[in-house]
């Protein structure tokens, strides 16, 4: 099977998984909170399918056009990113103003301004490449871009996904002929700047000795991570099955949302977790080959930045899930309930795959 046609059959079946399981983990909460048990499946096929709607037309699209107006698009999503910011216009949930809402939706912006970083570096690199190792003339500049969107989506706050922007730009600029000296030093600041970001926001020192000891507090910072691992725990090889899952019965908060995974595993176990991971692995090898074969430099380094957010997004919630990482509020892409990730996230599909058709 060719990339593409790998890529599609990945995206579609995590796609559709993550229909019928937010069905299963919410039906009990939505029946509660809204008296519609599919209220939240109803939502998030609306997003689908708009996603599949972009998604035709992103992968018809010359790119061309993306990249001439890259520049633009990053300047609209630095822009959405303020406004978020200020009260009134964006909404807090769950302690971060990082929303905007419309009626009962609610739209993240710091889900565009990633798309928008990758494809602005993407053309900055392919535009760059004779002088990326130098630090004056090829990284200042667009480092200065990354710390500005970085700092924006701090300030809501939202660590998990400042994390992966920066992230995936790292993972850009490592394939782009930068000197490695820059990636020790980088290691080094990134480590500092963490520690000090978790110094100076008590909530997130708490995230991390919940992390070290969710039992330390058990029914406040602890409690996510507790009940998931309850949940992860008795689903063995084969899982409790389908709808069986006893966490969602108000013991895993919102568990349609960050946490679907330790659903998917409390009910088909094991093996529901190895089909996960391995639809992501495929998604990620079949981009990388794209990447690869790929001659024109923009739409290699957009590959590469796109695969790498997906696949970093993904194994970041799934680190959390089962208690390797900190809580951070990250969603597992195509799977989690939210429509700004998920429409981000099949655009993301879209691109690669209008890159695809120009390889033979």
């Amino acid at each position: 099977m060719k990339e593409k046609q790998l890529i599609i059959f990945s995206f579609l079946s995590l796609s559709i998984i993550g229909l019928v399981m937010i069905y299963s983990s919410s039906y009990i909460w939505a029946l509660y909170k809204y008296n519609n048990q599919y209220k939240f499946l109803f939502n998030q096929l609306i997003f689908f399918i708009l996603g599949l709607f972009l998604l035709l037309i992103v992968y018809k699209m010359d790119l061309n056009i993306i990249k001439r107006y890259s520049n633009h698009l990053l300047i609209l999503a630095i822009i959405l990113l303020g406004l978020v910011l200020i009260p009134g216009v964006g909404i807090v949930r769950n302690g971060s103003r990082s929303w905007f809402g419309i009626a009962s939706f609610g739209i993240q912006p710091s889900e565009l301004a990633k798309l928008a970083l990758i494809i602005y570096t993407a053309k900055y690199l392919s535009l760059n490449y004779s002088v990326m190792k130098n630090i004056k003339k090829g990284l200042i500049p667009i480092l200065i871009v990354i710390f500005l969107f970085f700092g924006l989506i701090m300030l809501e706050p939202d660590f998990g996904s400042g994390f992966i922007l920066v992230a995936s730009i790292i993972g850009m600029l490592f394939i782009g002929n930068t000197r490695l000296s820059f990636f020790t030093y980088s290691a080094l600041f990134g480590m500092l700047g963490i520690s000090g970001l978790v110094l100076v926001a008590p909530y997130r020192m708490a995230r991390i000795i919940s992390f070290l000891n969710p039992w330390s507090d058990p029914l406040g910072t602890g409690f996510q991570i507790i009940q998931s691992l309850y949940a992860i725990g008795p689903g063995g090889l084969f899982g409790q099955g389908f709808m069986n899952s006893i966490q969602k019965h108000f013991y895993l908060p919102e568990p349609q949302t960050d946490f679907i995974f330790a659903i998917i595993a409390e009910e088909f176990g094991f093996v529901g977790i190895l089909v996960i991971v391995s639809l992501f692995f495929i998604i990620f090898y079949a981009a990388m080959r794209i990447a690869f074969k790929e001659h024109d430099l923009f739409k290699k380094y957009l590959v590469f930045g796109l695969a790498f957010n997906i696949i970093f997004q993904a194994f970041l919630n799934l680190g959390v899930v089962i208690g390797l990482l900190p809580v951070t509020g990250v969603t597992l892409p195509f799977i989690s309930y939210g429509g700004s990730s998920l429409i981000i996230s099949i655009l993301e599909i879209g691109l690669i795959l209008n890159i695809s058709c120009d390889l033979k």
